[in-house]
């Protein structure tokens, strides 16, 4: 028995040195997690837009069936949202796989997961969103004491404000609240707000149904007057365990993109009757031609921007430090798309790696 008892304690001893010797090979190579494994077209795709001017890709994609033609068996299951915190929300709770997105959402995403959870595949628009204000207004300086309107806290629009209000030296001086959209034009209508920074066609809406005036485009902020105002995001693990959906929403995203750009005309018709539809009213055709006039439909995120996106939060005090953007990029199955199409390819600017 005593014979028996010593073996088993030396072949107990040995397989533990074993587990250590392999618990230290692990930790020596700094192994990470093994990524999903592609499974195939994805049964549905749970994509989420906004009913903006700013979302007319999406808007387009959908009504003229550009991403249903290229999803194939692959169901999609639209879901409009007002704001990017609110797709955010839905995105990191698992009920839903992609969405247009503002860019500032887009890195709260990411940085929300700590890197983790979201993955930049495209952009959508760039341009569209104004800092309007009431006509007695000329000048930064005359918004002290004053209200102002952006879609909702921590939205893109509400980054660009209190950023812009903090180089102003007006952070504090100023009162900015949150509201709907379509409750912005009708509180400016009605005195109870000086102001509003909007993403189109509620900047054109202000000015040209509400007797607003620009005060700031926020393309002059940026270089060559590009920014991220819509971008397309999906979960990381949606796009691993599903890159031929992933694909196929971008292939049908160019083709709405070539759309909108081919017949401007035939876009804005298209855009106006969604808005219609999701919203109870068309713009009058003044509006959504301003609207048109101030965005830029394409592919490209622009990211180069998005460090300074990034830093922008800090400067807003939206958060304490910038949340870091390396490795938020994939832009792989895009260019692929874009390739196959015979179009330019867009560039990662470094976000594509950490």
């Amino acid at each position: 028995m005593s014979h028996n008892f010593r073996r088993i304690r030396l072949l107990a001893a040995a397989v533990s040195l074993l587990a250590v010797v392999a618990g230290c090979s692990r930790a020596d190579s700094d192994e990470q997690p093994v990524a999903a494994t592609d499974k195939g077209p994805a049964a549905q795709l749970r994509l989420g837009y906004f009913p903006n001017v700013t979302h007319a890709a999406a808007l387009v994609g959908l009504d003229q069936n550009l991403f249903g033609k290229e999803l194939g068996d692959t169901k999609l299951v639209p879901t409009k949202f007002n704001a990017g915190p609110e797709a955010v929300g839905a995105l990191l709770g698992g009920s839903l796989d992609a969405s247009f997105i503002g860019s500032g959402p887009a890195i709260n995403a990411y940085a929300k997961s700590n890197g983790s959870a979201v993955r930049l595949i495209a952009g959508a628009t760039s341009g569209g969103a104004q800092l309007v204000v009431k006509p007695a207004i000329t000048k930064p300086e005359d918004l002290a004491g004053k209200t102002v309107v952006t879609p909702q806290l921590g939205n893109t629009q509400d980054v660009s404000l209190k950023k812009w209000l903090a180089e102003k030296n007006l952070a504090g001086k100023v009162k900015v609240t949150n509201l709907e959209n379509a409750q912005t034009l009708d509180a400016f209508k009605k005195g109870d707000v000086d102001a509003a920074w909007l993403p189109e066609p509620w900047s054109s809406r202000l000015v040209l149904d509400a007797g607003a005036k620009v005060l700031l485009d926020e393309a002059s902020l940026w270089p060559d007057g590009k920014f991220p105002t819509t971008v397309l995001i999906v979960r990381t693990q949606f796009l691993q365990e599903h890159p031929q959906t992933v694909k196929a929403l971008l292939t049908g995203l160019v083709a709405a993109i070539d759309f909108s750009t081919k017949d401007e005309a035939a876009a804005k018709t298209v855009v106006n009757k969604q808005l219609l539809e999701l919203t109870g009213k068309a713009l009058k055709p003044a509006v959504i031609d301003r609207a048109f006039a101030n965005i830029t439909i394409t592919a490209d995120p622009v990211a180069a921007q998005f460090p300074q996106l990034a830093k922008d939060q800090v400067t807003a005090a939206i958060a304490k430090q910038a949340p870091s953007v390396a490795g938020f990029a994939d832009l792989a199955p895009l260019n692929e798309v874009l390739t196959k199409a015979g179009r330019p390819t867009v560039d990662a600017a470094g976000l594509d790696t950490k």
